[in-house]
C-alpha cells in the first residue's frame, strides 16, 4: 500500500496519512480507505478507475461534479443538517483538476462519510423503505437538473433495443448447442418483446420525460446511519440521462429478490411483496408530487422491464460462450438467466397487485 502514497499526496487532504487498507464488495474500481492523523472527518476514499468499463474518465467526472454541487445547493437551500454525510464530496487535486493520472492508472479521491453502514442484501422492510427514500430524495433533488447537461457515461447502458438486437444476433451466431439447450427460454423472452418495449414507445413519443437518473440502484450504494436512516447514495459514475423508471425498476429486481442472483435453487427465488409496498412507499413519498401520470403509470411494469432485460443480458452473454460476464464455472450465465426469469414470472404472478399497491401509495 506504501505505492499509493505519491498518489495520495497529489490531492488536497488534510493531515498525514496514518494507514491504507482496501475499502467496499465493488467489482469495477479499485478502491481504498485513507485514514490520516486529522480524524475520521477528514478520512479520504481513493479510487483507480476501470477505464475499461468507463472509457471516458473525464466525462464520469464532470457529471459527478455537476451533480454532487447541485445536490448540497439543495441541502443549503434546505437548510439540513449533517451535510457533509449527505452526499459525496470528491476532492480535487493540488493542481486544481480532479483526475490523476500515471502510469499506475487514473485516480480520483472523495472525502470519507464517517459513522455509516452498508447492506449487500436488504434484511427487513424498515430497510427496504429507506433505500426507496434514499433513491427517491436522489431523483428529487436532480429533477430540476436538465438531462443534456449530463454526458452519458455508458452509451445505451438501458436501451432495451439494443439488449434485444444483441439478444437476437446470439441466436444466429452464438453456440449452437447452447442454443438448443436454451429454446425454451428464448421463446419466453420472445413472446414478451412487445409489453416490454412499452416504456421505451412511451419515452420516444415524449409521454415519459428524459430525466437525470442513477442506473446502479443496489441496496449497497445507499450509506445508512448507525441508528438505519439512509444518509446519502453513492456510486456516480452511471448518473446520466434516461428514465425514471431505469431506477425504479431496477430497484425492485435487486431489493425485493428473495434469492440470490444466480440462485441454483429456483424455489427460492420470488419478488417479495412486501419489499415492494415498502420500496415503492419510500420512494413515492419522494417522487409522486412531480412524477407525470404516464411515469407513475408504469413504475410497476418498469420492474418486470429491468427483470427482462438481465434475463437477455445472461442468456445472450451463454449464447455468446460467456465473453461478458465474469463466470465462476461454464453454466453459471445459465443459472442466471434461469434464476432471473423466475424472479420475472414472479412478478407477473404479482402484477396486479403490484398495480394496485402504486395506485393505493398514491391516493
Amino acid at each position: 500500500m506504501d505505492s499509493l502514497f505519491p498518489i495520495i499526496n497529489h490531492f488536497k487532504i488534510t493531515g498525514s496519512i496514518n494507514a491504507v487498507s482496501p475499502l467496499g464488495s465493488g467489482h469495477i474500481h479499485e478502491t481504498y480507505y485513507i485514514q490520516t492523523d486529522a480524524g475520521r472527518t477528514n478520512d479520504y476514499v481513493l479510487q483507480r478507475i476501470n477505464t475499461n468499463v468507463f472509457r471516458n474518465p473525464q466525462a464520469v467526472t464532470q457529471n459527478i461534479l455537476l451533480v454532487t454541487s447541485h445536490i448540497q445547493k439543495k441541502l443549503h437551500e434546505a437548510k439540513a443538517t449533517d451535510i457533509e454525510r449527505r452526499v459525496l464530496r470528491p476532492v480535487g487535486l493540488k493542481n486544481g483538476a480532479f483526475l490523476h493520472t500515471d502510469a499506475t492508472g487514473c485516480w480520483r479521491c472523495f472525502h470519507y462519510i464517517p459513522d455509516h453502514i452498508t447492506y449487500d442484501r436488504a434484511v427487513n422492510a424498515s430497510q427496504v423503505y429507506e433505500g426507496g427514500k434514499a433513491y427517491g430524495n436522489f431523483l428529487q433533488m436532480l429533477s430540476d437538473l436538465p438531462s443534456d447537461s449530463m454526458q452519458a457515461t455508458i452509451p445505451d447502458f438501458h436501451n432495451l433495443d439494443l439488449r434485444l438486437n444483441q439478444f437476437e444476433g446470439s441466436i444466429r451466431t452464438g453456440m449452437p448447442e447452447r442454443i438448443v439447450e436454451t429454446a425454451g427460454e428464448i421463446e419466453v423472452l420472445r413472446i414478451r418483446k412487445a409489453e416490454m418495449r412499452t416504456i421505451l414507445e412511451q419515452g420516444k413519443s415524449g409521454t415519459i420525460p428524459v430525466r437525470v437518473v442513477h442506473h446502479d440502484t443496489k441496496i449497497n450504494n445507499v450509506l445508512f446511519s448507525t441508528d438505519n436512516k439512509a444518509l446519502c447514495v453513492i456510486d456516480l459514475d452511471t448518473v446520466m440521462p434516461g428514465f425514471v423508471h431505469d431506477d425504479f425498476g431496477d430497484s425492485i429486481r435487486t431489493f425485493t429478490n428473495t434469492g440470490e442472483e444466480d440462485d441454483t435453487d429456483l424455489e427460492k427465488v420470488s419478488m417479495n411483496i412486501h419489499y415492494f409496498e415498502a420500496f415503492a412507499r419510500g420512494f413515492l413519498e419522494m417522487t409522486g408530487a412531480w412524477l407525470n401520470p404516464v411515469e407513475k403509470e408504469y413504475l410497476a411494469l418498469s420492474a418486470r422491464v429491468m427483470t427482462y432485460m438481465q434475463v437477455l443480458r445472461f442468456l445472450t452473454d451463454y449464447l455468446n460462450g460467456d465473453i461478458y460476464y465474469k463466470v465462476h464455472h461454464p453454466l453459471q450465465n445459465l443459472q442466471r438467466t434461469k434464476a432471473q426469469l423466475r424472479l420475472l414470472l414472479s412478478m407477473e404472478e404479482q402484477y396486479e397487485n403490484m398495480k394496485k399497491i402504486i395506485l393505493k401509495i398514491l391516493a
